[in-house]
């Protein structure tokens, strides 16, 4: 039986927000559900702390630093008309590989890979999209921060003006799945929320005034509650499409994954890890992440398997039992063995860095290295997830073992651009200096 794959993506989704991950509110009745009834995974890192080098690494496969696009954050509307600052047409994607196999696939929702006519999800893979190309826009007006409409159904502008972003996307999905349920297509559905990215927005309390142009950081809006309701919505939706893909007759052969491109930002909840959206601090990097597949994991499954999102290509990819480019080999590790046997753990050695803050960190076991500006750092996670007890005195050689490693791991990696830039959307939080 061929799988079909859901992929849902939330935007800047706290460690802690979701109530199967210990929060503090009742927000995500659906998602829990849905841990309940297969894999909740304790260990998932994003492959950045911040948007778009995320989604770079989910597309290919393979670590963003490779790509000169990946470079940027936020990859806004400047970089409209870029031929450079993009996910490359010839790149081989996860939808390029699963279309070229006889897959229907489709985005629906967020891009932020590069501004058409050079880039865009209709020229990597996916045949059908629907949602914005920037980072973040109004979920009332569709606006980007430059005051542009940005809503987008296969290249053309989409006039949608006050219909709810979170709802558009949701409803796309389930018409989508109910599609599927009729043709009987195998299918990839990349399902990539802004929720709950800025700005502070839910279905019944939009912003006022609106935010448009340089406003939509939405510095002086939001709270902790219109925060917690847009997660309520998206959590709906989901709820929704989880129904329609049972009533399909699809749920028994589908893989639904859900996570989050990094940690949240200023209302998230991200206990008990330290740090944001920005950080490699734990709370910048470890996220939520929940598997749903009947055919193959058992309802209550646990695993505390670390691994990036990328595994989760190289994972859909090993399902669908298709081959990546030989020229384009994965950094992505498949995670099959675990979805199968959870508690099947294999060592998976993580690193990233971050020009914002010259930051440099990598994962092995229970050991984690840490480099902030001159500060280095040694946390053992199985004791201290918080990452307050620096053990790089107790354990120099240690230190300068994983030091090494991370060196040799980024003399694989393309350079950071001179001109590459980052935006510091938050500050990472208060790290001891030695």
């Amino acid at each position: 039986m061929t799988t079909n794959f859901i992929f849902i993506l939330a935007d800047d989704l706290g460690y802690a927000d979701l109530g199967c991950y210990g929060g503090r509110e009742q927000i995500s009745p659906s998602l829990d559900r849905m841990a309940a009834q297969g894999l909740r995974m304790t260990q998932s890192y994003s492959n950045s702390p911040v948007c778009s080098p995320t989604r770079f690494a989910l597309a290919t496969g393979r670590y963003q630093y490779r790509l000169r696009g990946a470079a940027e954050e936020p990859l806004t509307g400047k970089f409209k008309g870029s031929t450079t600052v993009g996910l490359p047409p010839e790149q081989p994607t996860m939808a390029s590989l699963l279309r070229g196999a006889g897959y229907r696939t489709a985005l629906i929702g967020k891009w932020h890979l590069g501004y058409p006519p050079h880039f865009g999800p209709l020229l990597s893979g996916y045949e059908t999209h629907f949602g914005p190309l920037s980072g973040g826009a109004s979920y009332f007006t569709h606006l980007d921060r430059f005051g542009e409409v940005d809503l987008y159904a296969n290249n053309e502008v989409c006039m949608r003006q006050g219909e709810y972003l979170t709802d558009l996307l949701s409803n796309k999905a389930i018409e989508y799945v109910q599609a599927r349920g009729k043709d009987r297509d195998p299918f990839l559905l990349s399902l990539h929320y802004t929720a709950p990215h800025w700005p502070w927005e839910s279905r019944h309390a939009p912003a006022d005034p609106p935010v448009t142009g340089p406003t939509m950081e939405h510095l002086d809006g939001g709270s902790i509650h219109i925060y917690h309701q847009m997660i309520r919505e998206m959590d709906e939706g989901i709820g929704r499409l989880l129904a329609a893909l049972e009533e399909a007759g699809l749920s028994h052969d589908t893989l639904v994954i859900f996570t989050s491109d990094n940690g949240g930002e200023r209302f998230s909840d991200n206990w008990p890890l330290v740090g944001g959206k920005m950080d490699l601090t734990e709370g910048g990097i470890r996220v939520p992440c929940v598997a749903h597949w009947p055919a193959t994991i058992a309802p209550g499954a646990l695993s505390d398997q670390p691994h990036l999102t990328m595994d989760w290509t190289a994972t859909l990819l090993a399902a669908a039992k298709v081959q990546p480019d030989p020229a384009s080999p994965l950094d992505g590790v498949s995670l099959l063995p675990v979805l199968d046997a959870p508690n099947a753990l294999f060592p998976r050695p993580m690193f990233w860095r971050m020009k914002y803050r010259d930051q440099r960190a990598m994962r092995d076991g229970r050991w984690k290295y840490l480099k902030v500006e001159e500060h280095e750092y040694l946390f053992d996670l199985e004791t201290d997830a918080r990452e307050r007890a620096n053990k790089a005195r107790q354990a120099p050689e240690r230190l300068a073992t994983m030091r090494s490693a991370w060196e040799a791991w980024n003399q694989d990696m393309a350079p950071i651009p001179v001109e590459a830039t980052v935006s510091p959307i938050c500050s990472l939080a208060d790290m001891p200096t030695r």
